[in-house]
């Protein structure tokens, strides 16, 4: 791709503002792009909260991964309403996450920005959620919680760790 570029490059110096415009418009390598970056708050001894991060990290998000003494703090800088707490917190581009909320949540978050929605959130702590898988247990139904203006509502249902 860079070979490409620099080939471009030195069509654009000799023919102009055409070529030039071309280069310009050529999408930056697959390595080159940026991960959405998730900040994510934990207690220290989750071994749950460290299968989250590993999750997300597999799914291609970038994870600023901070052990902390007490979550609260953070919680409630985010607004994260105390009926649906879990047993970390996160954010991503100004969105807050509670619990296990599947990469494919955060996704369609991102991609859809719902108005009125401050945040997602998993409450309690579903088997077969992103960290809470458990070898040979059957995997529970969930919904992925939209909480801000208004009154929570289900924005996404997961069978585990996939749409259901």
């Amino acid at each position: 791709m860079m070979q490409s570029r620099n080939v471009l490059a030195r069509l654009a110096s000799r023919r102009g503002v055409l070529a030039a415009a071309f280069v310009a418009a050529m999408p930056a390598p697959a390595s080159a792009q940026r991960a959405t970056r998730v900040s994510v708050w934990r207690d220290p001894n989750c071994g749950c909260c460290s299968g989250w991060v590993a999750h997300l990290r597999s799914e291609g998000l970038a994870v600023a991964d901070q052990v902390v003494a007490s979550v609260a703090p953070v919680r409630r800088r985010l607004g994260t309403p105390a009926d649906l707490l879990s047993c970390h917190a996160g954010e991503v581009e100004g969105y807050a996450l509670e619990g296990h909320v599947p990469a494919a949540a955060i996704r369609r978050l991102l991609t859809e920005r719902p108005e009125g929605v401050r945040g997602l959130a998993v409450p309690e702590m579903p088997v077969g959620s992103p960290g809470m898988e458990v070898p040979g247990a059957p995997v529970d139904s969930y919904d992925v919680i939209a909480f801000g203006s208004g009154a929570h509502r289900p924005f996404m249902r997961f069978h585990g760790s996939r749409p259901a």
